[in-house]
């Protein structure tokens, strides 16, 4: 995607719901000062709200993204960040959901509010979807110019171990544009890049706003019958936290 390029050219409505959340840790004005213009952004979609936490309720808020595997997680992933957030007197959760919609100008204007965030008193932000934390300038040089579109940045594509030696490669963070995650099973160890490459290439299409139906194919050189696809899970499943369409290598 260009910059600003925010379209949806694949869009046809889906009845799931999109889903944002990010909480930006720091010291804020009671009413802070926000130039949203400057970011490209026409102030929170009506959907999501913005709740301000102070650090006497954080230490008993149990939705504490800090605490926990994901704590954890993000303690790894991001040490000085992380004991950024941990000092900051305070967090501002960002959270709602909204109707799958076809463009992504609700993304656009959510991720400009945060950017304004980080100018006006946040050092942190952690985007719980894809278990990942950032430091202001981290953020800054992540989503920045067309880079802030581009959904590769906001959905994390993993690898990990499956049945008889062989990959799992899947996907988290695609709630964020009413869409399935990716989950494609029993991939040889030879063939993981390339299963990460037709994830990827499936979050960019469900991005763009493209639905894949049950026992829909995706086709892949070299397999005759491509990838089948089956329609699966739900919001509650701890892999995801969403829905997923489920893909299994053949012949492995």
């Amino acid at each position: 995607m260009a910059e600003s390029d925010w379209s949806r050219p694949h869009w046809t409505r889906d009845d799931a719901k999109a889903m944002l959340l990010y909480f930006v840790f720091g010291e804020f004005a009671a009413e802070p000062q926000l130039d949203l213009s400057a970011h490209g952004s026409h102030g929170l979609p009506q959907e999501v709200e913005m709740r301000r936490i102070p650090k006497a309720a954080l230490a008993h808020w149990q939705g504490h993204p800090l605490r926990g595997v994901l704590g954890e997680i993000l303690r790894e992933g991001n040490p000085a960040a992380f004991d950024a957030a941990r000092k900051a007197p305070e967090c501002l959760m960002l959270r709602g959901e909204l109707p799958d919609a076809d463009s992504l100008a609700y993304l656009r204007d959510t991720l400009g509010v945060v950017a304004a965030l980080l100018e006006a008193g946040g050092v942190a932000v952690v985007d719980p979807q894809i278990l990942e934390m950032f430091s202001a300038d981290a953020w800054r040089a992540r989503y920045a110019g067309e880079e802030t579109s581009a959904a590769r940045n906001h959905v994390l594509v993993l690898r990990q171990d499956d049945t008889a030696g062989s990959a799992w490669i899947k996907t988290r963070g695609m709630r964020k544009f009413a869409r399935p995650d990716i989950s494609i099973r029993r991939v040889p160890q030879s063939e993981t890049q390339r299963a990460g490459a037709i994830a990827a290439r499936l979050v960019d299409l469900q991005a763009r706003g493209m639905r894949f139906g049950e026992g829909s194919s995706v086709d892949v050189e070299g397999l005759p019958d491509g990838l089948t696809i089956t329609r699966g899970g739900s919001l509650d499943d701890p892999e995801f936290n969403n829905t997923h369409l489920e893909m299994s290598w053949p012949g492995s």
